[in-house]
């Protein structure tokens, strides 16, 4: 156990990537690189005790930085999408990054998953923390944002992400983390037969660009319902208009919760027996089967990865929410301190 330190290539302008290597006493391990803040690997036991990497990802940070797609990656300032790419805040109307559809998807074109954090190395609590100072505008945002990322890879063989910031002037505060997990192993091929249950009772209905409309629809009786678990692609073909527009699932689903740290959702591989539970004390998770993955991305391995290879649950506020009465609201004021964690426990 312990932490190890590696070289992970360069970056265009010449920068160096740097890929740290956790590894607890039951011989799970996790790759964490700074470009990005990103999670590259978690290797962990199956039923048998074979092991195997359930991210998806890539070799090195050159494929990282050509290639689309936020594999692993931390977003920020605001995951998920902005409707118009406009926002309000007293009174002050900020315009940021049109990168989808005339919307903001995860912030623009130069999100925090694209550039280098610093770090911290705690190895007595195999943790690696990023810090990043974001400046006031950038991105468009207003206020300086200091925020850190924690990975703290436990003995019971989770991966706790615990995020953290503080900002001078009023601000979006929304981070998640972007892995695509594939239980079976990240070169397995299609996620459609994990079994999912996901703890929420609606979903935030999206218009024909993926921003939500503002209602929040019930999953009772529709594809969207998996409080009682039920293989991912059981329903995802039905004749539902949110799928259609989604590609499949691409949806927020609006949590059970109290805002304390609490199970939200589980994931099971029906051959090799893994299992994944998700703690968070976020309001929302977006459910994500990986509907645009395309074959030209050669990931680890030299594996090609495609259409829903792998599935997404990015615990976050409800998309476009600063834009909503109704949401619960992302933004975080001056002095005020932004927390929140989430966990990805394995077994």
């Amino acid at each position: 156990m312990g932490i190890k330190i590696s070289r992970f290539g360069k970056l265009s302008d010449g920068r160096e990537a740097k890929l740290i290597t956790l590894a607890n006493k039951n011989g799970m391990t996790i790759e964490v690189t700074d470009y990005g803040a990103t999670l590259v690997s978690v290797v962990t036991a199956d039923k048998n005790g074979k092991y195997a990497d359930v991210v998806l990802g890539y070799a090195d940070v050159t494929d990282y930085a050509k290639n689309g797609g936020y594999f692993g990656a931390t977003i920020g300032r605001c995951g998920n999408r902005i409707g118009g790419a406009a926002f309000t805040i007293n009174g002050k109307e900020y315009q940021i990054d049109k990168n989808e559809n005339g919307n903001s998807l995860h912030s623009g074109f130069k999100g925090y998953d694209k550039i280098i954090w610093d770090t911290q190395v705690d190895e007595e609590n195999l943790t690696v923390t990023f810090s990043h100072h974001s400046p006031d505008m950038e991105q468009g945002f207003p206020g300086n944002f200091d925020v850190t990322v924690a990975y703290t890879l436990t003995e019971d063989n989770a991966v706790k992400i615990t995020y953290d910031g503080k900002t001078d002037r009023d601000t979006i505060a929304n981070m998640t983390n972007h892995s695509y997990f594939n239980l079976e192993g990240h070169d397995s091929g299609s996620i459609l037969y994990h079994i999912l249950w996901i703890d929420a009772d609606g979903i935030t209905a999206v218009d024909a660009e993926s921003i939500p409309t503002g209602e929040i629809l019930p999953v009772e009786g529709t594809p969207f319902d998996f409080r009682t678990e039920k293989p991912v692609g059981r329903d995802i073909e039905q004749d539902n208009e949110q799928l259609r527009m989604g590609g499949g699932y691409d949806h927020n689903f609006a949590l059970n919760t109290d805002g304390s740290l609490k199970k939200i959702a589980q994931v099971k591989a029906p051959v090799s027996g893994r299992v994944m539970e998700v703690f968070t004390d976020c309001v929302g998770v977006q459910l994500y089967t990986g509907n645009f993955i395309e074959k030209t991305q050669i990931g680890k391995d030299g594996k090609a990865y495609d259409k829903r290879c792998g599935l997404c649950l990015e615990t976050q506020f409800y998309p476009d929410a600063v834009n909503h009465e109704n949401f619960a609201s992302p933004v975080l004021k001056a002095g005020e301190t932004y927390h929140t964690e989430t966990i990805y426990r394995f077994s």
